[in-house]
């Protein structure tokens, strides 16, 4: 496998010096205006990824952005499309579509309770989403997305450890227009997405786009009459209203709602040597199941349930000119999202295993800030940021429900008292939760020289928790109370317990970047992240589940470059980072009590390079490649009593490589045809830290093409599309349950999916 990737690496190589070639670009490293003028060159792409209107090139962070056009031409219509475009990223989904786990450059998250808040912070049109709940279907009528790398604060209403993805919507450009798009697929998969804009004068504007995608499950479920799991359905309605007055002025409101109701995901299980299910069925004379006749995208379960996640959202952007040289920016929010779901943990005809989940959240936040503009060398940004978010949750866990401890001719509550409550048994918790953070934040930059900028920043935070009415109980199979397992109570069943926690932080960042001559620059860093504490949603089994995991801190070097070669033709950035990692809250299982435990993982420590070339080697034709390469190390920890030290940290692939060669062909009379094709590869990477074989995926290849034929003025098209072109499977996560179920939980990538997709714009 490492001498495929070094061939594959060095095919890149040749690809990109062939691309450099004096042949290619004409034998020019910097034409004159005229020549420019004619002579193809990369697109400036403008962020807000340092809270102002910048040339992506200019930024002195590592960043990859993708704007509107690339992501259609791309088909990037879900968080977990993005994987293919952006190396160290990786995304999993452990509770289906719309809400995914980020890990980024080896920084995740282990455990996926829907209360906790990710170290890779999402922002729709820099409105925080901390919860899943809340995160709805966000990826339509988009402007750009960028993914920020490393840890994030001194800009952003919210610190985190990893980094940040922006989702940028289009706003209201005071013009009368949209655009439609329908599109069909395999899996009987009905899309459309479309916008339309009216200019109500000419300082009013208002937008109103929507999506909608419907599609059959994609892995099978051989039970007779049950629907096929991992089905798509899901819609989003966002409007915008933007009032721009005078330049003094420009305020933007937006509403949202979404709603994704699918048939819930399938986990196709790897039995163990027993059969799944055998350690416990084998006691009662009950044989495992070894999924006989079922492929690796199959199931056969009559209990596949419906998802339901709604959300709705509103939020309002200002930006008000206090003079010539200060602009004051508020952000205000306000969501809340209800999230349910249902999941059968194995995937066959057994009652092993069930869990529901339920969470509600309601979030406000409020960010201020000032910009300064001065003509001067000092400029600063300072600010300050509130959220509150409010969260009520509760979960069943049910386990072997088909088996009769006792022999009586029926399942109730005695067969869990004899089954050593755990057999015939649900374990329910459920509680409240409110978060407050509180942050003051500052961004200062000095232009030393022509060419030399000294850049620094401090956040100070103070994070609250309130952990109310937290229960945990031991239930019949018709999930009547027999006790409380947390606070620890047989007679008392409204006993409760309570947490809280207050910390506060100060983290930041200093930094330089250099301006060579020509359109080049160096810049270098140090920083300090910090993610804030988190309470065990986790606990169901014992009273020690319930406690508080301690903030994690990175502290972060970096140092890279951005350049832009031969009249704009070439784009070449790169960096390298060295990340020390302290504290990381990760879950550890007891794989003999099932006893989990939200802990602190002392240190870590990450290391990596990412270089990223695009190319414009004619005005038809376009190549860019991007390698990443992560070497993540726990230095000082265990898991399940081990010690992990040496191991690698979870979803941490050593390499990632994206490709894409983008080609419009002409067509004479009828127009052209843009022809795109991506690849991305990630190596062999865990699921765990134990770094067990059995939560490995292996090293893999992704590979998606798209051409669309359209007239002169570009005002239609039609696009033909294929996503995983060669039908690779993977696991996206993967948990080993052998010890005490006798099976390796699973989930899987989609299979190959095409179709085609029309459009108008108007």
């Amino acid at each position: 496998m490492h001498n495929l990737l070094y061939a594959i690496l060095a095919i890149a190589g040749a690809a990109s010096v062939a691309t450099l070639s004096p042949t290619a670009l004409a034998q020019q490293a910097e034409p004159t205006a005229p020549e420019r003028e004619n002579s193809p060159v990369i697109e400036e792409i403008v962020v807000t990824a340092q809270r102002r209107t910048e040339d992506v090139q200019n930024v002195p962070i590592a960043m990859s952005v993708l704007t509107g056009e690339q992501l259609g031409a791309q088909g990037i219509r879900r968080a977990e499309d993005l994987g293919i475009g952006v190396p160290n990223l990786q995304i999993s989904q452990p509770l289906g579509q719309g809400l995914p786990v980020f890990s980024l450059r080896g920084v995740s998250m282990s455990d996926y309770s829907l209360s906790q808040n990710g170290p890779i912070a999402v922002y729709y049109d820099e409105v925080y989403k901390g919860n899943w709940a809340i995160m709805g279907v966000g990826f339509f009528d988009l402007e750009r997305v960028e993914v920020l790398k490393g840890p994030q604060g001194t800009l952003y209403g919210k610190n985190t450890t990893g980094g940040a993805i922006n989702l940028i919507a289009r706003r209201p450009q005071f013009e009368t227009g949209g655009s439609l798009s329908a599109g069909y697929g395999n899996y009987d998969h009905y899309s459309a997405e479309g916008a339309l804009e009216v200019a109500l004068s000419e300082t009013l504007g208002a937008r109103v786009a929507f999506t909608m995608d419907r599609a059959d499950g994609t892995v099978e479920n051989a039970y007779p009459g049950a629907p096929d799991a991992s089905s798509t359905r899901q819609h989003g309605i966002r409007a915008s209203l933007r009032f721009n007055p005078s330049e003094n002025l420009d305020l933007t409101l937006r509403a949202s709602t979404s709603l994704q109701n699918p048939w819930n995901y399938g986990i196709p299980a790897t039995p163990g040597p027993d059969g799944i299910g055998a350690p416990v069925y084998n006691l009662f004379g009950i044989p495992g199941d070894f999924r006989t006749g079922l492929d690796r995208r199959e199931i056969e379960t009559p209990d596949i349930r419906k998802q339901d996640f709604r959300t709705n959202a509103i939020a309002a952007n200002a930006d008000i000119r206090l003079g010539e040289t200060i602009t004051l920016t508020s952000i205000t929010s306000w969501d809340e999202g209800t999230m349910e779901l249902g999941e059968d943990g194995e995937g066959t005809p057994l009652e092993m295993g069930f869990n529901s989940y339920y969470g509600k959240t309601t979030q406000v936040t409020q960010d201020l800030r000032l910009t300064s503009d001065f003509d001067g060398p000092f400029n600063f940004i300072v600010g300050a940021f509130y959220g509150d978010e409010e969260i009520s949750n509760h979960t069943d866990l049910r386990f072997f429900m088909d088996i009769d401890v006792n022999d009586d001719g029926g399942i109730d509550a005695q067969d869990c008292l004899d089954g050593g409550f755990f057999i015939a048994c649900n374990y329910y918790n459920r509680f409240r939760q409110k978060k407050t953070s509180i942050a003051a934040y500052s961004d200062l930059r000095y232009e030393l020289t022509d060419t030399v900028t000294l850049r620094g920043g401090l956040r100070y935070t103070q994070d609250k928790g309130e952990l109310r009415d937290f229960l945990a109980q031991l239930r019949a199979p018709d999930r009547t109370p027999l006790f409380n397992v947390i606070p620890g109570s047989d007679t008392d069943l409204s006993a409760t317990s309570s947490m809280d926690f207050d910390d506060d932080n100060v983290s930041g960042k200093i930094g330089v970047d250099y301006a060579l001559s020509g359109e080049a620059m160096l810049y270098a860093s140090y920083s300090r992240g910090y993610r804030g504490a988190a309470f065990n949603a986790q606990a169901f089994f014992s009273p020690d589940e319930l406690s508080i995991a301690e903030p994690e801190e990175i502290q972060a070097v970096e140092a890279g470059f951005k350049s832009e070669l031969f009249g704009r033709r070439v784009r070449f950035n790169g960096s390298a980072f060295w990340y020390e990692y302290e504290n990381q809250q990760v879950l550890d299982v007891d794989p003999d009590t099932l006893v989990q435990s939200l802990v602190n993982l002392p240190k870590s420590r990450i290391v990596g390079v990412e270089l990223d070339l695009q190319a414009r080697v004619t005005d038809a034709l376009g190549f860019s490649a991007a390698v990443g390469y992560t070497d993540s190390e726990v230095r000082e920890g265990s898991s399940q009593g081990i010690d992990i030290s040496g191991n690698r940290l979870i979803s941490a692939p050593s390499f990632t490589v994206s490709t894409s060669v983008d080609w419009s062909i002409p067509l004479g009379q009828w127009g052209a045809a843009d022809a795109r094709v991506d690849a991305a590869y990630a190596s062999k990477q865990y699921y765990d830290l134990l770094n067990r074989a059995s939560t490995a995926q292996d090293a893999y290849w992704l590979m998606n093409s798209r051409i669309r034929l359209h007239p002169e003025d570009d005002r239609y098209g039609v696009a033909l599309w294929v996503k995983n072109l060669t039908n690779t499977f993977y696991r996206t996560g993967r948990y080993d349950a052998m010890d005490g179920f006798g099976y390796i939980y699973n989930h899987v990538n989609e299979p190959r999916t095409y179709g085609v997709t029309v459009d108008v714009r108007f």
